[in-house]
């Protein structure tokens, strides 16, 4: 029997078959749900606690976005966690077999799969940001401002960073194949090393810092006051978190053609 599709009938091919495959995978486990909820629920609790402290401490008034943009540290794990789940599953279930039967060519079914994420991750992320900006303004108080122009600036900085996260994951869970490790190398790079070269403080610390992905993050997405002192631009953040994401992709897709299944 044929399986062959006539054009415009039936499933569609190409690219676009395998990044619909991917968004059907993508939904029909639990862990993508659990993951936007946990991340929901830790932008409305982080932000409306960084708010109250602000206020408490009689903290510089900054933009009411801040909020918004430090619960990104923590946030970005349940994008981490989704992209890594996306791709390891596959392989723990032996499934991502089929799916090289269905996409042959590698770098497809992988682009399809950061695509996924990162759209999902930034329509997620600048979902959040806005509930954590209405939450932060509430809690702030009188200690923050608000201007749309800047808010809506940190809205989509904030979806772009977390965009840029889940393709970054994609690439390091090809790359380990398991959730454990892909997990463990991302914990190291988007939190620990960060908080252990400024808790060591030092110039050339810092400069090391402000360019790993979460460094050139926190500048990109913070504004005022309360942004990190650093000479790296908006513009370079954005090249800097770019970088770190496609060479985590280009090493992952390394591994899937050298490894294969």
């Amino acid at each position: 029997m044929s399986t062959t599709t006539t054009p415009g009938r039936g499933a569609p091919g190409g690219f676009a078959g395998a990044i619909a495959s991917e968004w059907t995978k993508l939904w029909s486990v639990r862990a993508p749900y659990l993951c936007v909820l946990a991340g929901l629920v830790i932008t409305g609790v982080f932000t409306y606690y960084y708010a109250s402290i602000a206020r408490i401490n009689d903290d510089p008034v900054q933009p009411v976005g801040n909020a918004a943009g430090s619960s990104a540290v923590l946030v970005q794990f349940a994008f981490v966690i989704l992209a890594t789940v996306a791709v390891t599953s596959e392989y723990s279930t032996g499934s991502v077999r089929a799916s090289l039967l269905w996409v042959p060519r590698r770098h497809r079914v992988q682009a399809a799969k950061a695509l996924v994420a990162a759209g999902v991750a930034f329509v997620a992320g600048a979902a959040f940001a806005v509930l954590g900006t209405a939450v932060a303004w509430a809690a702030f108080d009188g200690r923050a401002t608000f201007e749309s122009g800047q808010s809506l600036r940190q809205v989509l900085a904030i979806g772009l960073y977390q965009a840029s996260v889940a393709v970054l994951t994609v690439g390091v869970a090809f790359a380990t194949r398991h959730p454990a490790g892909a997990l463990s190398i991302l914990v190291t790079l988007l939190w620990a090393l960060p908080s252990v070269l400024l808790g060591l403080g030092g110039p050339t610390l810092t400069d090391v810092n402000d360019h790993l992905p979460h460094g050139a993050g926190d500048r990109l997405m913070s504004i005022g006051a309360d942004a990190p002192s650093t000479p790296v631009t908006a513009v370079t953040a954005v090249l800097i978190v770019a970088a770190w994401a496609a060479t985590a992709h280009l090493i992952g897709l390394y591994v899937l053609r050298r490894r294969d299944a």
